[in-house]
């Protein structure tokens, strides 16, 4: 049996430069990987098989006529809310059974310009709503490390195919954690750009101002590759930043020598499993090792976060879920009498429970009498929390925190109480109300083998600082070179 599905992306580039194999093994040896795991897992929702077998023979052939591409051949898993031209595009949502992508997103189509192969759809919380892919309409995914527990979510198929090396990487998309907690669940690297920093063209949209595309990775320095890629200006957004791209690939240095990392107090105030709280302190001691000084700092309105995300969140979901309506595109209710009745059918039976909680309630927050009550208020909490976070970085270059309260935890445990799936956002979401970046990377198992992922966050483009600080202690750590006991 061949290994070349246990690769990272730099792994897999440099057998291909050296012409010991080449990309359609690769993508044969996934797919292999993929029928042998994926029955156990459900990360998938479709795999394009004889699609990604001739993508992977045209990179080849690129190969020999001489051609570049900085991921020439390099297989990737795309979470099912990114349009990939000529794939479905489903939101793993009965709503849009039988939509195909008639063009690439941005960021999709910057990784097929580098020669990326795009190996299929991975399984997600409907329409991103979700922390642990049990909300999808099809199928739930299991995390790899224990398939009785959760992979995370809304990208829980990414992360899990990740972590099961049936993809070499992945994309996944994260609206309040939706790329970091499930890397952290799941055992792999997971990078959430500040806003504006990718393109949010062609991912189809859950809250506007708060998602992010973002890359889910075997190792910091494949995530600092594919964001190379991914990021930079796009007229196609109005909110992607101008800002020029630096080269992520300089701040990979092997030590936190002239650094300073903050430690949230309030992220340490009791309720989290003990055994997380131990992972993420001694990762940060192994980070002082590394030179690396350690400061306290504050978020003050850190008890705000969740009631202010879920009201900006779900406002946001109301207004773009509209569009869904069986006019245009996906599924169209049978036996409609008249459009209202045909909005009415097709919406009550596409949508899942999660998602029709989400628009009332992002409806109620925008209606007459409420909206200044809840939305505007919600607004002026956010600036607050903006704040907060600008403040802090005063006083260091990057925060270190646990992503999640917990570990993942077993399938169905909090899925008949959302308000606890919530509160489990505590310490994801407050960056996306801020607009600045954070990633997950593996600092540890609990006693029952279970990941536990360090978040590191910085300031609005300070990409290149958490990817110093995950780099250099994945480097010390040694824990993204485990892979699950499958």
């Amino acid at each position: 049996m061949s290994e070349l599905h246990t690769l990272g992306v730099h792994e897999v580039l440099e057998r291909l430069n050296r012409r010991e194999c080449s990309s359609e093994d690769i993508v044969r040896d996934v797919l292999a990987a993929i029928g042998r795991i994926d029955g156990t897992i459900d990360g998938y929702l479709s795999v394009a098989a004889e699609d990604a077998l001739a993508q992977a023979r045209a990179a080849d052939e690129a190969r020999r006529q001489g051609a570049g591409g900085r991921l020439l051949g390099v297989p990737i898993a795309v979470k099912d809310v990114l349009n990939v031209r000529g794939q479905p595009c489903g939101c793993a949502s009965r709503i849009l059974q039988g939509y195909v992508s008639p063009y690439d997103a941005t960021a999709v189509a910057r990784l097929r310009a580098e020669g990326a192969v795009f190996l299929g759809r991975t399984n997600m919380d409907e329409f991103a709503m979700g922390s642990s892919t049990e909300n999808s309409a099809f199928k739930v995914t299991r995390n790899p490390w224990n398939r009785n527990c959760v992979p995370g979510g809304s990208s829980g198929g990414s992360a899990a195919v990740v972590a099961a090396d049936e993809a070499i990487a992945a994309l996944g998309s994260d609206t309040g954690g939706s790329v970091r907690q499930p890397a952290s669940f799941c055992g792999c690297v997971g990078l959430k750009p500040s806003y504006g920093r990718i393109s949010r063209y062609g991912l189809t949209a859950f809250a506007s101002s708060l998602d992010q595309i973002g890359p889910m990775t075997k190792s910091v320095r494949d995530a600092a590759l594919l964001l190379q890629v991914m990021a930079g200006h796009d007229p196609h957004d109005s909110s992607c930043l101008p800002d020029p791209v630096p080269d992520y690939a300089a701040a990979l240095v092997p030590d936190l020598k002239g650094m300073r990392l903050g430690l949230p107090r309030e992220y340490f105030v009791g309720g989290s499993d003990p055994e997380v709280e131990r992972a993420i302190r001694a990762a940060v001691e192994v980070c002082r090792g590394l030179g690396a000084e350690i400061v306290d700092v504050a978020l003050p309105h850190t008890p705000y976060v969740i009631a202010t995300y879920y009201v900006i969140a779900t406002a946001e979901a109301s207004a773009n879920l509209a569009r869904f309506d069986g006019v245009r595109y996906g599924t169209r209710a049978a036996g409609a009498e008249d459009p209202i009745d045909l909005y009415k059918r097709t919406r009550e039976q596409g949508f899942g429970p999660e998602v029709k909680r989400r628009i009332i309630l992002g409806t109620y927050v925008l209606s007459s009498g409420y909206h200044d009550a809840y939305y505007l208020r919600a607004q002026k909490v956010r600036t607050l929390i903006r704040r907060d976070f600008e403040q802090a970085f005063q006083s260091c270059d990057a925060i270190v925190a646990p992503v999640a309260p917990t570990p993942a935890y077993p399938i169905g445990e909090k899925g008949g109480d959302p308000l606890q799936m919530y509160l489990g956002d505590i310490f994801t979401v407050p960056v996306n109300l801020a607009g600045i970046c954070g990633m997950s990377v593996p600092c540890g198992f609990t006693t029952r083998q279970m990941p536990v992922g360090l978040q590191i966050l910085g300031p609005a483009l300070g990409e290149g600082s958490i990817l110093r600080v995950g780099h250099a202690y994945e480097q010390a750590g040694g824990w993204s070179h485990r892979r699950p006991p499958l």
